[in-house]
């Protein structure tokens, strides 16, 4: 009994620092999508690998942000996970610090879309979407964003509002095809608005266009990927588009706060999420497109996702700084020539 009792001492004595981390607590900024998975998938699995507790704060983009800059001089939250756009907004709001990539290994699995993707080393992506367009297969053919102005598609096409997530995109790649490709997005949005009496609806919720394709109401619209599998169910043929001037979309990344005393315990997390392992699972569950390029996927998950290195290359992203810097004047311009 003495015996056992002084080799328990003395192991203490040995691993301080696993005391230590069991008491440690991350606390992680997330979108409200998937968070049951996200806890089976992520969150549990991390905690018991690193003997550390996660606490999870969920909201939308404006008020994740907003409680940063409210708590900046004194951090709650160690990581958030925002868009491209918001973390750049982030870093040039002081909010976050550099990701040290170094203290990644899975780092060098990762897309190169994903490795920095605003190029100021502040952040990393986790998962990435492509934005292209579905359109009946059987009634028309798609080369180029630029068909969808043709006069005899036109009619039957639904375009996204500017305000949602797949309008910039879109209207990035229409004005990439019409020649028209300036930051304030003025020419593609001038051209739809010039066609705002033939297209069939701006759309604010990708979930209403199954519908409208099913009833023959459209034929084509812009769509993130993510929606894509309704599409597939339809007993119609649909098809998604690789137009000549490639895919846009968007990405999704991982920041660590600035002035976070658990910046080392991120990095652990960080690492983790983008694995091998854990970017699979996301995957397969069709909750993620996986960022890492090693990952392995299903027929069926592959079709429903955002995969392979083709794809990633295809991708032209809106860049961060143009988002920003122009999202008034697109709505403005917007207003005035489409009038949603």
């Amino acid at each position: 009994m003495k015996k056992a009792l002084i080799a328990s001492v003395a192991l203490a004595a040995l691993s301080p620092l696993s005391a230590a981390a069991a008491e440690r607590t991350l606390t992680i900024s997330a979108y409200a999508f998937a968070q049951d998975d996200f806890k089976a998938l992520v969150y549990e699995p991390f905690e018991a690998q690193c003997g550390c507790k996660l606490v999870v704060e969920t909201g939308n983009s404006v008020e994740r942000l907003a409680k940063m800059e409210a708590n900046k001089a004194s951090p709650v939250v160690d990581l958030a996970a925002v868009s491209m756009a918001d973390a750049l907004a982030a870093a040039r709001a002081g909010l976050i610090d550099k990701v040290d990539s170094a203290k990644l290994s899975n780092f060098g699995k990762l897309y190169d879309i994903a490795k920095d993707p605003n190029g100021d080393g502040m952040s990393v992506g986790y998962t990435f979407y492509a934005t292209s367009i579905a359109y009946r297969s059987d009634k028309m053919k798609i080369d180029s964003w630029a068909d969808l102005l043709k006069p005899e598609y036109v009619g039957h096409v639904a375009f996204p509002n500017v305000t949602t997530n797949q309008g910039p995109p879109a209207l990035y790649m229409l004005g990439l095809a019409l020649g028209k490709d300036t930051p304030d997005l003025k020419g593609p949005i001038e051209a739809l608005g010039e066609k705002k009496d033939d297209i069939v609806t701006f759309y604010e919720k990708s979930s209403q266009l199954v519908q409208l394709m099913q009833q023959e109401e459209i034929w084509a619209a812009p769509i993130g990927r993510f929606s894509w599998a309704g599409f597939t169910k339809l007993d119609v043929p649909v098809a998604w588009a690789t137009p000549k001037e490639g895919q846009t979309g968007g990405m999704n990344v991982l920041v660590v706060t600035k002035g976070s005393n658990n910046q080392d315990l991120a990095l652990q997390f960080i690492d983790f999420w983008l694995s091998t392992e854990t970017q699979t699972k996301l995957a397969e569950k069709l909750i993620d497109s996986p960022a890492n390029r090693e990952v392995k996927l299903s027929e069926a998950a592959a079709n429903n996702l955002t995969y392979g290195e083709d794809t990633a290359k295809s991708l032209k992203l809106i860049p961060s700084a143009v988002a920003l810097d122009n999202r008034a004047g697109w709505l403005k311009t917007w207003n005035d020539k489409v009038g949603q």
